[in-house]
């Protein structure tokens, strides 16, 4: 199998367009497609659906079933190039590099800030990228190889990746500022038949807030989705409903009086773990290491 039009094939694949992966690729979009075409004449199959579309319409490019299979082994293939470079740097212990971090994006507004300024002070001939996404995001960047080192809010059932526990991360219920005037009472039961504000599918606050709702026996009347905690927090402020959030995001509005802190009597203390992930068949290059070092050590305040 020729890897250059494989490689070709998987960025179509992975950006669901022509147009972009000859971006992505550096290359003219006529030879995409030329690259397309002679990896599916030198394998005998169909790798994408070219049903004709409606003129001006946009839409993301299809793949057959095949295209489907050989895109996963693609990934596979492409992340151990990646994977083989890494440990090329490890072995010949490189000085200067980049430094990916994958972080879900709790994670990454509050929580990595006094580590990326300890590690940029002690390493300044690192490059550093953060990226920011939910749970189930960042895993898959782990396994692409896109990132070195990744952080998440939930936990990541994927026999690739090992999962190990970092910090807790402290939660409370919030919501409108006058939430207690409208509903006296505060016990647990004054909780049901309200609305609720969660995160999207793929989030690992989601699950973690509808696990405690239903250890709580929360009956929620309705559910609202929100992409970020900062997002659930300022919607609770304008009157949405009520949500769990972590106690860092909800800090600043609970001050200022923006939102209602809820705490009945019963309520137990309410917190999730924190992990990191590791890729098992992936070497940690140096800067990873070095990252790590500092991500379980003692020198940054959480």
């Amino acid at each position: 199998m020729n890897l250059h039009l494989l490689r070709i094939f998987f960025n179509v694949a992975r950006e669901g367009s022509f147009s972009r992966a000859a971006e992505a690729l550096h290359i003219s979009q006529p030879a995409v497609s030329k690259g397309v075409r002679e990896l599916e004449h030198q394998l005998d199959v169909a790798l994408v659906e070219r049903a004709q579309r409606q003129s001006g319409a946009k839409s993301r490019v299809m793949l057959t079933p095949i295209g489907e299979v050989l895109f996963e082994h693609a990934r596979g293939i492409f992340a151990l190039e990646k994977a083989a470079i890494d440990d090329i740097h490890a072995r010949v212990g490189l000085r200067k590099g980049a430094l990916v971090v994958g972080a879900s994006t709790t994670i990454a507004g509050y929580w990595l800030g006094p580590y990326l300024a300890l590690f940029a002070d002690a390493w300044p001939d690192i490059a550093i990228e953060v990226r920011a996404g939910n749970t189930e995001s960042v895993s898959r960047w782990l396994i692409d190889c896109e990132v070195d080192v990744a952080l998440v809010e939930g936990a990541v059932a994927d026999e690739r990746l090992e999962s190990r526990h970092w910090e807790d991360d402290a939660l409370v219920i919030i919501g409108p500022p006058d939430w207690e005037q409208s509903l006296p009472g505060s016990s647990l039961d004054a909780l049901n038949g309200e609305r609720w504000v969660l995160r999207e599918p793929g989030s690992g606050t989601r699950e973690v807030t509808r696990q405690m709702m239903a250890d709580l026996k929360i009956a929620p009347a309705s559910l609202m989705e929100a992409g970020s905690n900062e997002a659930i927090a300022r919607s609770v402020a304008c009157g949405a409903g009520l949500a769990i959030v972590p106690r860092v995001v909800a800090a600043d509005l609970l001050e200022l009086g923006r939102v209602t802190l809820i705490e009945p009597p019963a309520m137990p203390a309410l917190s999730r773990p924190l992990y990191q992930l590791f890729h098992r068949d992936r070497r940690l290059s140096p800067a990873a290491g070095r990252f790590v070092d500092f991500l379980e050590g003692s020198t940054a305040e959480s």
